[in-house]
């Protein structure tokens, strides 16, 4: 019988050498390790208990009562628990496999050792003391130290699982593209950003040479890999590379991106892969036009005002002349409307700029929106010249909370450009009450907005080409206007389904 008993424990042996080279599921492991346990000691239940920086915990259990269970968990996670040996916790067990059965059941522990480290413990209950002969002994390290093999490849497969799934959550949460390049500079690997950015799926991507989709339009700023390579990058780890360009894209248009090359070492110092980060500098791009536009705008809308004034007063001042009072009144008058357009684009610079560190400060206050423009209509009356200044509201029009200051500078706006770029015809102002808000325009008989141009008028520093030698003005006006009526939280568009020609622009505020 004892040679028999022996057989199967080396079919035992056997079986554990399997599962290390077929098993690498963790769970289902130590689920197969522990079951062969238990058959190999006469067991009639067991549980494995697996060791980990926090401490010791239950990793598998076979016919262990769920009360004995539950009170074992907590017990191992104990910090106390947490610092005993394999023998201690033995002990421990063994202890309490005697009390939960009333003296019935013993136990025997079988540890884990891994490359000179305890990995954990199997434990297994029984009925019969533990009587084993040295060759049993061995044959239980044997199996123990075969037990911890498997289980300690499982746990590097494991972690080399969680490793690669982090990384392919990464790579696809990046809002970067990225592409990574074999050392043939072959495509191994795409994140979705990248098939976005460049417009195609990635299935056409992969596989493809790096020269194939890395197209510069023109020449970039900055050497490209191939001219970097060929005067030997990169020489170490951290040898990172820039460029930046027009990327030619298959449906244009072509992609403003910088991108960068960092480069990966094996072992042996030899380049393995390259990573590529690709990012749409677009907006950097726009941001690089606008202080363009600014710089430009500012600098002549402020220069004509300043000539003018200069002039008129160098010419007042003239020693060798005589002024009659008319002259004089007329060119203070010049002088006067001059320094009031300065003003004003001071004042819009300067909202703008508050704009763009965080917003309008509002004071709200109640306003009657038909007196108020009625009364703008009154003041702007002169300016019009022989066109009419029509104000259309409702008898009764809600009165609503509001920045007076602010509303006044959106109506002045609008009725200001109605008279700059409308040269004819009236120039109404109208009102609608709805439940939840309140409508405005103001429309003119001009030529109107053409149609190119309708999705840029609230861009900042703005101007139609047709309007920039003919009239004066910073772009400014209606960028402001529109996020006034936004902090107000309404809203502000171009009406161009109306029926009559000319410009219709409309805003709503809450009631």
């Amino acid at each position: 019988m004892l040679p028999d008993f022996r057989v199967r424990q080396r079919d035992y042996l056997l079986e554990i050498t399997r599962a290390i080279t077929e098993e690498l599921d963790l769970e289902k492991l130590l689920a197969r390790i522990l079951r062969i346990s238990i058959e190999m000691l006469a067991g009639q239940a067991g549980l494995i208990a697996l060791k980990n920086e926090d401490g010791w915990r239950v990793a598998a259990a076979q016919k262990i009562p769920h009360a004995l269970l539950d009170y074992l968990k907590p017990l191992l996670a104990e910090e106390t628990v947490s610092e005993f040996n394999v023998g201690e916790l033995n002990r421990m067990l063994k202890g309490l496999a005697y009390t939960a059965s009333r003296g019935l059941l013993n136990g025997v522990g079988l540890p884990l050792t891994a490359h000179q480290q305890v990995i954990g413990v199997i434990f297994i209950f029984r009925n019969y003391p533990d009587l084993f002969s040295p060759n049993d002994k061995r044959l239980l390290r044997s199996f123990g130290d075969q037990a911890a093999s498997a289980v300690y490849n499982a746990q590097l497969y494991g972690q080399v699982s969680y490793e690669k799934q982090r990384l392919d959550a990464l790579l696809e949460s990046a809002a970067d593209g990225i592409l990574i390049l074999n050392a043939d500079h072959t495509i191994e690997r795409v994140n979705g950003a990248f098939q976005k950015l460049y417009g195609q799926p990635r299935e056409e991507i992969t596989g493809k040479a790096h020269a194939e989709i890395i197209r510069w339009v023109g020449d970039p700023h900055g050497a490209t890999l191939e001219e970097s390579e060929a005067e030997g990058w990169p020489l170490t780890p951290n040898a990172s590379l820039y460029v930046e360009g027009d990327l030619h894209r298959p449906d244009p248009p072509n992609l403003p991106v910088g991108v960068t090359y960092a480069p990966l070492f094996a072992a042996d110092n030899t380049l393995r892969n390259i990573f590529i980060t690709v990012r749409d500098i677009t907006h950097f791009r726009t941001a690089e036009q606008v202080k363009s536009t600014f710089i430009s705008v500012v600098s002549h809308e402020l220069r004509t005002p300043v000539a003018l004034i200069k002039g008129y007063a160098s010419t007042l001042r003239r020693d060798d002349a005589r002024w009659d009072r008319e002259i004089i009144s007329d060119s203070l008058g010049v002088i006067e409307e001059e320094a009031d357009r300065l003003s004003k684009m001071i004042d819009d610079l300067l909202d703008a700029s508050r704009l763009q560190a965080g917003g309008l400060s509002l004071s709200p206050t109640d306003i009657s929106m038909q007196n108020l423009a009625s009364k703008l209509a009154e003041r702007f009356g002169t300016q019009a010249g022989s066109r009419k200044i029509n104000v259309d509201f409702p008898k009764i029009f809600p009165v609503i909370v509001a920045d007076e200051t602010r509303i006044r500078q959106v109506l002045t706006n609008l009725i200001s450009n109605a008279i700059k770029y409308a040269p004819k015809g009236e120039i109404r102002i109208s009102g609608e009450a709805r439940p939840e808000q309140v409508i405005l325009c103001v429309s003119d008989e001009g030529p109107g907005i053409d149609p190119k141009d309708m999705p840029h008028i609230f861009d900042r520093f703005y101007r139609a080409v047709e309007s920039v030698n003919k009239t004066k003005g910073a772009g400014l006006g209606l960028y402001l206007a529109r996020a006034i009526v936004e902090a107000h939280g309404g809203r502000m568009w171009v009406d161009d389904a109306k029926s009559t020609p000319g410009a219709r622009i409309c805003f709503s505020l809450p009631r």
